[in-house]
């Protein structure tokens, strides 16, 4: 199945799942504060279904735009509201319970979160072991110390397992422009300490890995120059290239890995390379020119093509974290407050400008990394979910109207004024928020697109 299926129907299933999840939230509190539930959407536009459970007055519609959804609320607006019916409208509630109602929603999403880790990390979460491979002399990681073959035990004294857990400890620091202490072993057998300072690296939050502006490698086997994916319409396809294709000779240079392939491409855009390559046991002779592509300010090559991985290729290089149920539980409540508040810096870092407004991505880099994701499997899909899940409820919480955080902040003025907003000013905050969302969705589109024409 190629990558655009995979991407389309992951991010159905993965939007899908977070809408109804957040939305039921709502939904549930509405219903157990008394309000009347006119209509429960998953989606936004035309109903593509719609029906009603006997003795429900509440109707249930999938709609065909999966990038949201609502609940409609007997009283949400200013519509006259006869006396008998006062009971059921969410406009006569409290306030205690018109907040816990907005709240619900982000809140079920932090709980999916909070769920999908648990169970992830009962199950065990695997990943590869975070060792060092060949390192950029030029690199900040070699400046600091670090050698191929070092093996990461603990940042800031906080033990790693995975390779994973070292991007995202390391970006808590670098957003808060910390000093961190590294303990690695290296590939002599002893123990170190290493130190990174953010303070004078703040070009680091940039667009782009983290871990791969600071020079840092996964030191994986090498992996045999074999063709396994072409994708359709770039170089590779044009050339000629087929899958199974075993990579022998460029420019008349052994090619020993697929690692020496992918740098030989990477320095010559727009430059034809003589390939002989063996394909089903005879010598095939071809010329391949790589499309030149901006990445970081700089040009590189692209042919579009991926490595054939050898089945347990990795086996020895994995490694993978696992705890009990009670243990599992504590994890993923703390995996998920660190990620929200690493979130919730870096949105503050973007605001002030100390944060490339490229790290905002929109709904086709969504449906990459959904694609991606389920491809690997259930368990790095899961992670994904997870983290979207915590993204979206941040999200929604933002003091923006239109969000559930502005309809919070208006209740907090209502609360401190002893009154609601007047009309004029809510119509004021709704016209405010739609035209913020609309800028951020129109920043996260140019984002994607421009990662798209690179």
């Amino acid at each position: 199945m190629s990558l655009v299926i995979w991407s389309i129907l992951g991010m159905v299933v993965a939007l899908g799942l977070l809408v109804t999840i957040h939305e039921l939230g709502h939904f549930v509190v509405a219903r157990r504060a008394g309000v009347l539930v006119e209509r429960f959407s998953v989606g936004f536009g035309r109903p593509l279904f719609r029906w009603r459970r006997a003795g429900d007055p509440t109707e249930y519609v999938v709609a065909v735009i999966p990038l949201g959804g609502y609940v409609k609320m007997f009283g949400e607006t200013d519509q006259a509201v006869a006396p008998g019916q006062q009971q059921q409208s969410f406009s006569h509630k409290t306030l205690g319970w018109r907040a816990a109602i907005v709240t619900a929603g982000p809140l079920a999403n932090f709980l999916l979160a909070i769920l999908l880790f648990w169970i992830l990390y009962m199950v065990g979460v695997s990943g590869f072991r975070p060792m060092l491979g060949e390192l950029d002399p030029q690199s900040i990681a070699v400046a600091s110390g670090f050698a191929e073959g070092d093996q990461i035990r603990a940042i800031n004294r906080e033990p790693v397992v995975l390779w994973e857990e070292v991007g995202i400890r390391l970006l808590g620091s670098a957003v808060e422009k910390r000093r961190v202490e590294v303990e690695v072993v290296t590939a002599g057998g002893y123990q170190e300490v290493r130190w990174i300072d953010f303070q004078h690296h703040e070009q680091l939050l940039e667009e782009g890995d983290l871990l791969d502006r600071l020079g840092f490698e996964a030191g994986l086997p090498k992996l045999p120059p074999v063709i396994d994916e072409i994708v359709p319409g770039e170089a590779a396809e044009r050339a000629g290239l087929r899958s199974g294709d075993q990579l022998l000779l460029a420019d008349g240079e052994v090619i020993e890995d697929w690692r020496f392939w992918v740098d030989y491409v990477r320095a010559r855009p727009g430059v034809a390379i003589d390939l002989q390559l063996r394909r089903q046991g005879q010598l095939v002779a071809l010329e391949i020119t790589p499309a030149a592509r901006e990445e970081r300010e700089k040009i590189v090559g692209r042919i579009g093509a991926a490595p054939q991985v050898p089945e347990g290729w990795y086996d020895d290089y994995r490694a993978t974290r696992r705890y009990g149920p009670v243990a599992a539980l504590g994890e993923a409540v703390t995996q998920t407050a660190e990620m929200s508040l690493l979130t919730l810096k870096m949105l503050g870092k973007m605001v002030v400008g100390e944060a490339s407004l490229k790290n905002i991505n929109g709904p086709i880099s969504i449906a990459e990394y959904a694609g991606r994701s389920a491809r690997v499997g259930l368990s790095s899909f899961l992670k994904l979910v997870a983290v979207l899940s915590i993204s979206i409820a941040i999200l929604n919480l933002l003091p923006i109207p239109v969000l559930d955080g502005g309809h919070l902040l208006y209740y907090f003025v209502e609360w401190v004024k002893g009154g609601p907003l007047s009309e004029k000013w809510r119509a004021l905050g709704q016209q405010g928020g739609v035209v913020i969302l609309l800028c951020l969705t129109a920043l996260a589109l140019y984002n994607d697109v421009q990662r798209l024409l690179n």
